[in-house]
């Protein structure tokens, strides 16, 4: 006998959500699996918020910087990334969720969800075709930021500590890595 995983889809997701199913839940869909979220610790929530205070300053009106919020990738996943720099669609975002389209690059902050945000969801994200994604560990406190998907992998990485870096989408601005991880 073999044994068969359920997927789900994006839309079985949706209507989970509006069955009021997953409610008392924090979960994201990831490959037609929901998995659940680790909780947000203090230094989580602290560095996340202020990374993207500080973003929004400084990319001002030509994104939104979606805090916590999902988006929807084409390989049935909806995960929820602690940033998502998007771009600014309005009332659009009233009927869907950000798409790859939509998206410039996304955010993790990471200790107790590192390996999961390292492997799983930089997969999903290359995969899906998301130009660059950042992860912050918060453990020791650098950026590691995956560029290039190329066959459902980055093909560029890289760590940084200190310094600034331009993100793909817009090369004529200099994040400083220090308000990136709040050291």
């Amino acid at each position: 006998m073999t044994l068969v995983t359920a997927k789900w889809t994006v839309e079985d997701y949706h209507q989970m959500i509006a069955a009021g199913i997953l409610r008392d839940r924090k979960v994201e869909l990831l490959k037609g699996e929901i998995v659940e979220m680790s909780p947000e610790g203090e230094s989580h929530a602290y560095c996340s918020h202020e990374a993207g205070k500080y973003l929004t300053v400084l990319l001002g009106e030509r994104v939104d910087v979606r805090q916590a919020k999902p988006i929807t990738l084409p390989i049935d996943s909806e995960p929820e990334p602690d940033l998502a720099i998007v771009q600014r669609l309005g009332r659009e975002y009233r009927e869907h969720h950000p798409y790859v389209e939509n998206i410039f690059w996304v955010i993790e902050y990471s200790n107790t969800s590192l390996e999961k945000d390292l492997d799983k969801k930089s997969q999903i994200y290359a995969e899906s075709g998301i130009k660059e994604y950042w992860i912050v560990n918060l453990k020791k406190m650098h950026l590691v930021v995956f560029r290039d998907p190329l066959d459902g992998d980055y093909a560029t990485k890289f760590t940084l500590t200190s310094g600034t870096i331009q993100p793909i989408a817009f090369d004529d601005v200099s994040v400083l890595v220090e308000r990136i991880i709040n050291k």
